[in-house]
């Protein structure tokens, strides 16, 4: 491509039409790395960043409608039983590659990371903002349990707040566990930590019932981070196999779609989606437009660096043409 393009000029052209739009990112991204997109002065100085990925709100903290999920970057693949892929995942998602993915993130208008509390994740975060003048939020889960390690979730809490997170959510395995076991009082206890802290604080889900005992008692979440995809995907679970949470079958986490369709519809706290793919099973495209019609107002899209162009490509045509969605915005 030649250097005397604007690109900015470039890629707002190349949206008109999907497969010339896809071709433009991936040119305008490979452009990106071959410059160096991570740089001491900025990940994404020389780089696009003001592509136009709608956003919306969760309190005073304006996310865009896609997030950077984080499992891939923490190398937590949910490969089913590909055992090799982990591995794989480890060695190309090395640090300075998860920075050049959060820039490139960045540049095409992902703002906004969701990532657990993996060791070593939030000093390379830290790195990332605070040396390399990073601007992508952070939207972080402590995995200590308040049921069991009071004093070391409120710790975990008080260094996230500390190091800069924007919002801090209940991990999801731990909600789960908690309405399992008729602790829901712990899912409010954790999230009154996190607002004693100042910061938007959500529970995480696989489990739907974690969301209608949230909203049967009353528990003050600003938002909720909950599993959402259809079974129509080769591995999905067989009727038989409906008896699991989640993940205990290969490929497996949202065992009733359409309850939870038709449960949040009444929901008026922002819904964060994740799993939208299965976990690479369902393409983008189907993934995404499933989700939003079907009344998520964000999704969180595990992606590596070279899907992020495309992805983006898809979700603003996704978002662009919605006409048949089963639930009011709710950010």
């Amino acid at each position: 491509m030649s250097q005397s393009i604007d690109r900015r000029d470039f890629i707002k052209k190349s949206l008109l039409t999907p497969a010339a739009g896809a071709l433009a990112m991936h040119g305008v991204q490979n452009q990106v790395l071959a410059q160096g997109a991570v740089k001491k002065s900025g990940p994404a100085q020389n780089v696009l960043s003001d592509v136009d990925l709608p956003k919306g709100r969760i309190k005073d903290l304006k996310i865009s409608r896609i997030l950077l999920g984080g499992n891939l970057l923490t190398h937590f693949t949910h490969s089913r039983d590909l055992k090799y892929v982990y591995n794989l995942t480890a060695h190309y998602n090395t640090e300075k590659k998860i920075f050049e993915t959060m820039a490139l993130a960045e540049a095409h208008g992902v703002n906004t990371l969701v990532i657990h509390t993996a060791p070593g994740v939030v000093s390379m975060l830290k790195k990332y903002r605070y040396e390399m003048g990073g601007k992508m939020q952070w939207i972080i889960c402590p995995t200590a349990q308040v049921d069991t390690q009071p004093d070391e979730f409120r710790k975990q809490v008080k260094q996230l707040v500390d190091e800069g997170v924007d919002a801090i959510y209940l991990w999801g395995v731990s909600a789960d566990r908690f309405v399992s076991e008729g602790k829901v009082d712990m899912i409010a206890r954790a999230v009154e930590i996190a607002k004693e802290h100042g910061v938007p604080s959500g529970v995480g889900a696989h489990d739907l019932k974690v969301i209608k005992e949230c909203e049967r008692n009353k528990i003050d979440a600003d938002f909720y981070i909950k599993t959402f995809h259809h079974h129509n995907y080769p591995s999905a679970p067989r009727p038989d196999e409906l008896t699991s949470i989640y993940a205990e079958v290969p490929g497996y986490w949202c065992n009733n779609p359409q309850e939870v369709i038709d449960f949040m519809k009444g929901v008026e706290k922002p819904w964060l989606a994740f799993k939208v793919m299965a976990a690479g099973a369902i393409p983008p495209d189907d993934a995404f437009r499933y989700t939003f019609e079907n009344g998520a107002d964000f999704v969180l899209a595990g992606m590596f660096d070279f899907e992020i162009a495309e992805d983006v490509l898809i979700a603003n045509r996704v978002l662009k043409g919605l006409k048949n969605r089963t639930r009011p915005w709710r950010s």
